[in-house]
């Protein structure tokens, strides 16, 4: 199970692989997705739909189905090894050996490009298209969308759904291999003197980084990695267009943690 989130702590995630850049990407999209469809507002819904439109191309790469179903694989390989450590639950892991080959499944029975019956629809596509457009949704312009937003909430939500529901697998792949990713990680105290913080990564690997502190320090994380250092710049903020951030000049103590599976 994930850790418990502290309400007085920032978390910030940084990817060190275009993969886990892209699962994270999705995660967000997703999340805000299904936020705004469960709204009852037309201009909640819009948003939904310019979200959809998003996912329909960041999910587009090619080789994001064989990514996912190798690493839940993986996964799952790894977790079977688990099955005779007196120190895991047999429970929690049989039910968690499950939810991957279920997932799995239903991500392998998905035949096609993803969202390729959204591409196919052409009243979606020409909404899809004027979106890219500053203004372009108005209803002088596609007075049938101005039509649809003007449904009741319930047929708009239902809509909605329909189109996002055959993202779902690739929505549940990617929970569990994020969830097991930041599962991975060991968290450890460290302070930036002066704002600033520098380790040698000495052969350490890790797919994403994370760093945590407190809301109290008015400063935010600008994060650098390679296989040979880590650095951590933190930046002050006085408030949106007052000035421009500058290196925190005190110590920030913050928590680091570096994922892997």
């Amino acid at each position: 199970m994930p850790a418990p989130v502290n309400p007085d702590l920032i978390s910030y995630e940084y990817p060190l692989s275009e993969r886990v850049r892209t699962l994270l990407r999705l995660e967000d999209l997703y999340r805000k997705a299904w936020y705004f469809t469960a709204k009852s507002e037309a201009v909640e819904n819009h948003v939904a739909l310019v979200l959809l439109f998003d996912i329909l191309e960041v999910a587009g790469r090619a080789d994001l189905k064989s990514d996912l179903l190798q690493e839940l694989e993986r996964q799952r390989q790894s977790l079977e090894s688990l099955r005779d450590n007196p120190a895991i639950s047999l429970d929690v892991l049989v039910r968690v050996i499950r939810e991957i080959d279920q997932t799995s499944t239903r991500l392998f029975q998905m035949s096609g490009k993803f969202g390729q019956d959204l591409r196919d629809n052409e009243w979606l596509m020409s909404i899809k298209q004027r979106t890219s457009i500053p203004g372009g949704v108005c209803e002088f312009d596609l007075p049938s969308y101005h039509y649809w937003l003007n449904q009741e909430a319930a047929q708009r939500r239902h809509d909605l759904e329909m189109w996002l529901a055959p993202f779902r697998p690739i929505h549940d792949a990617i929970t569990i291999v994020l969830q097991l990713l930041r599962e991975s990680g060991k968290s450890s105290a460290q302070s930036a003197s002066q704002g600033i913080y520098q380790q040698t990564m000495a052969g350490r690997m890790a797919q994403m980084l994370r760093v945590r502190l407190k809301r109290e320090y008015a400063c935010v994380p600008e994060i650098s990695a390679n296989k040979y250092a880590l650095n951590i710049r933190f930046m002050t903020l006085s408030g949106p267009g007052r000035e421009r951030p500058r290196t925190a000049d005190i110590d920030v103590p913050f928590e680091l943690t570096f994922c892997n599976l």
